[in-house]
């Protein structure tokens, strides 16, 4: 197994060997080593105890220190193709097998987050990945991953959407790390494990912020959603698939706090999220005698898992076996390419690397 720790010999100093061991010499004056080395060991105030304990430093410390910086790097590991080539055994042609870890860092995830198309597919894959995934990442694809989960929260600290997604990612994560370090182990984590107490500090500290931010009213003073016809209003909230934002919408004002109790609305949304045979195991009749929609929808999903809906998503290609992006080119030899890409879930690219 190699030595993983530092080297008080490290590359770029020079050494010299004597009665009393290896010194090293460097003339801290001109920052330069010292030619002649014979006359600096004879210098009667050289003394071996001080240099002994200069060299004696607090090796705890040290590495701390260094694994707080390395946590810090921002340096992203591209690589020119925004594809990969997923194959989980060895062949004639190919040797090896592509794992998640290789998949996060090949994949184009931080330019991913900015289209909004595509944001709430890596923050579900980031959540699938905290949640049972991260001890199988390599010690690359997690600092990308801790790089991508800062690039979200800052963007949602600017945009000020999100906020309610990114709480739950976090939450996740910290939980998860908790049972790593505290309950598992820390030998499951890649990397020392002051960085990973580093890391869940700065998870703590996201968490705050979000706690703490003050949604600013826009200076836009035209035309708002309260000014839309009642009809257009109902309309537009049906398109909202989490009942959760139906009752954040419904406490702005109490015009809209009547429309978010409307029951075919409710109805809508748990037809759309659940099946017939689910809605009918889980029937609550309210005091007048009819369906309560909305106390079945959240019942409903603490029960079964909704339906997920996204604009944009990872394609596999069942011709050449390679994952990308969708519009991102790949070198496919198929008269049509796209009839052979096959759209995959957050969950569904978790399961490609389950072998």
């Amino acid at each position: 197994m190699p030595f993983l720790g530092q080297d008080w010999r490290s590359p770029g100093q020079s050494w010299v060997k004597t009665a009393d061991g290896w010194k090293r010499f460097l003339d801290e004056k001109s920052g330069s080593f010292v030619s002649d080395l014979s006359s600096y060991c004879n210098k009667e105030s050289y003394n071996k105890e001080n240099l002994f304990n200069s060299l004696n430093y607090d090796v705890a410390a040290k590495k701390r220190k260094k694994d707080i910086l390395n946590s810090k790097t921002k340096t992203q590991y591209f690589h020119q193709e925004k594809w990969i080539y997923v194959h989980k055994g060895s062949t004639k042609e190919r040797h090896g097998y592509c794992t998640l870890g290789e998949a996060f860092n090949r994949l184009d995830f931080s330019t991913a987050i900015l289209d909004s198309r595509r944001f709430n597919y890596v923050v579900r894959l980031l959540e699938l990945i905290a949640k049972s995934q991260l001890t199988s990442l390599s010690g690359i694809a997690q600092k990308n991953f801790m790089n991508i989960l800062e690039k979200v929260v800052l963007k949602v600290l600017e945009d000020q959407q999100n906020i309610r997604l990114i709480r739950e990612l976090l939450q996740t994560l910290y939980t998860s790390l908790c049972t790593l370090v505290q309950r598992v182990g820390k030998s499951v984590l890649v990397g020392n494990i002051n960085m990973w107490v580093y890391r869940m500090e700065t998870i703590l500290h996201w968490q705050q912020q979000l706690n703490n931010i003050q949604i600013t009213r826009p200076a836009f003073k035209g035309l708002t959603f309260t000014d839309l016809p009642l009809c257009l209003q109902l309309n537009i909230m049906q398109r909202l698939s989490d009942g959760r934002d139906l009752v954040s919408l419904g406490q702005a004002t109490p015009d809209l706090h009547v429309l978010s109790e409307d029951r075919l609305l409710w109805k809508k949304l748990c037809q759309y999220h659940f099946s017939e045979r689910q809605i009918r195991k889980r029937l609550i009749l309210s005091d007048k005698g009819q369906l309560d929609w909305k106390k079945m929808y959240f019942k409903l999903v603490r029960c079964y898992p909704r339906k997920e809906q996204y604009g944009d998503t990872l394609q596999l290609c069942k011709h050449c076996h390679i994952l990308s992006w969708k519009g991102t080119d790949h070198p496919c030899t198929a008269n049509n390419p796209e009839s052979c890409s096959i759209p995959l879930s957050p969950q569904d690219f978790i399961n490609l690397f389950k072998f």
